[in-house]
């Protein structure tokens, strides 16, 4: 017996529960040490005699009455003033999406006869094309507008004015009434779209439909890709900390009509292959009415700009082929740019969300491998112990993928990215909302919940917003999720054969 070996370490300790017992001990830190000075301070309370107490008491009768009133007077400025320049707390009272029609659908038979039936496209650039969406991730109930079923469609200026009307009208109409919001009573208005800027703009659209007051603070947000639903929360949060007792509309869109690309450039086509169309508007409010009813509060948005780098400037970028024709060049490095970008983002994220004890090892790991040249991998902090859902923009397979491997996912944490992207393709900015709907809509937001949302887009950009659930989301839930989502999750093959 005494000349057996020790069993393996990793057998007989349950590292695991190392880690977990570690991890609440550096979390609750301040307790263990608050708890034995509140325990001795309670004993020695408690051994004070009666004579003790009422010296005390004398002692605090024969101050200066001036003297308590000057404290007291400044207790009360300092409470004031803390209360009035903290940070008004800004509300998400309710989202809507767009819900595409059935006849709007382009299964994979649909998309294939269509590309070969547009005299502009050759063979080599139908198979191209056909080869993305075998890889896409993408299912065959997403959807394109009207003018893309045309052929070749029609990406005239009146069908792509129909097109925004249609899913912008149509989720603002559904938000108003989930809300009841009358639109009188909106005092900030925000529009994203990237690629589809006409005179007057989307926001003036908007004022004009419902007929908006006068003095509403209103912006219309362009070219700044998917990541802009984002920026535009961004905006709404400085707006309603300027301004109290406001609601914020917010519109996040992509206008596909006019940018179906009928070139034979390979970079360009991609988009014709991804992109389906979306819209959602979402309604923020800082008024204290609205906290009983809304779903979350915004607590954090770090946004990351890498445009001073020529590669990351140019990996999105709207340019004319050599035949003249317009469209989206997507670079070949556009996922290495994507996960450099993502690195700043999370750097600047992780040490508002992170625990004490993954900011610790991290701190740790650096410091070995800076300061005392460790060769030790760069220790990558587990972000599932800061938020229980994710909304990863549904960009594509690959970028899912990506992230799920960067930030070492589970299949659950992204699987709303991938059903989102399976059943409604890539709907730029508001792809974020039908992956928010896909989580309340399978019953997992329950209150205390936390939401990050990551979004990516031309300039090149990383943007993050953070939202804590404020209740139990029952369901079932009204959406774009309401006729389907029974059916999911579903299984995505890496190629689905089309040819």
């Amino acid at each position: 017996m005494a000349n057996e070996p020790l069993p393996p370490f990793s057998s007989s300790v349950r590292l695991k529960y190392v880690k977990l017992g570690y991890q609440y001990l550096v979390n609750h830190i301040l307790t263990f040490i608050l708890i034995p000075i509140i325990v001795g301070i309670s004993i020695e309370l408690a051994r004070v005699g009666p004579d003790e107490i009422l010296s005390l008491l004398r002692f605090l009768n024969d101050l200066d009455l001036i003297y308590v009133m000057s404290t007291l007077f400044l207790v009360i400025i300092v409470g004031t003033v803390y209360f009035m320049s903290r940070p008004r707390p800004v509300y998400l009272v309710d989202y809507a999406c767009f819900r595409p029609k059935p006849n709007f659908r382009v299964p994979f038979s649909t998309f294939l006869e269509h590309a070969r039936l547009v005299p502009q496209f050759d063979e080599r650039t139908v198979r191209f094309q056909v080869k993305i969406l075998e890889r896409s991730g993408l299912g065959e109930e997403t959807c394109l507008p009207p003018a893309n079923h045309y052929i070749p469609p029609t990406c005239s200026m009146a069908a792509a004015r129909s097109e925004a009307e249609l899913v912008i009208f149509s989720a603002i109409d559904e938000l108003l009434n989930k809300t009841g919001m009358r639109p009188k009573n909106i005092d900030i208005l925000i529009v994203n779209c990237s690629l589809f800027s006409p005179t007057p703009s989307l926001s003036a659209m908007i004022v004009n439909k419902y007929k908006l007051r006068s003095n509403i603070l209103s912006f219309n947000l362009s070219g700044m890709g998917c990541s802009a639903g984002l920026i535009s929360l961004d905006l709404a949060r400085d707006l309603l900390q300027a301004h109290g007792n406001s609601n914020a509309l917010v519109v996040s869109t992509e206008i596909i009509t006019p940018n179906y690309y009928l070139g034979k450039e390979r970079a360009m086509l991609l988009p014709n292959c991804l992109f389906r169309m979306g819209a959602a508007a979402v309604l923020l409010s800082n008024c204290r009415r609205e906290r009983s009813r809304a779903k979350y509060r915004l607590t954090h948005v770090v946004r990351t700009h890498k445009g001073a780098d020529d590669a990351a400037y140019r990996c999105v970028f709207q340019e004319q082929d050599s035949e003249g024709l317009t469209g989206i060049n997507l670079s070949k490095d556009l996922m290495a740019i994507a996960g450099d970008a993502l690195k700043s983002n999370i750097t600047t994220m992780g040490p508002l969300v992170l625990p004490a004890s993954e900011q610790l090892l991290f701190l740790f790991s650096l410091i070995a491998r800076k300061v005392f040249k460790a060769k030790w991998k760069p220790y990558i902090p587990d972000f599932r112990l800061a938020f229980e859902h994710f909304c990863i923009h549904a960009g594509g397979r690959a970028v899912i993928d990506e992230l799920q491997k960067n930030l070492q996912l589970s299949d659950q944490h992204v699987e709303a990215s991938r059903m989102a992207l399976h059943r409604f393709g890539n709907t730029s900015s508001s792809s974020l909302w039908y992956e928010l709907n896909y989580i309340e809509s399978k019953g997992r937001m329950k209150k205390g919940d936390r939401v990050w949302m990551i979004g990516f887009g031309s300039g090149f950009k990383c943007n993050s917003a953070v939202w804590k659930c404020l209740k139990t989301i029952k369901t079932p839930v009204d959406g774009p999720w309401s006729t389907s989502i029974h059916r999911y999750p579903v299984d995505v093959p890496a190629v689905v054969k089309v040819l």
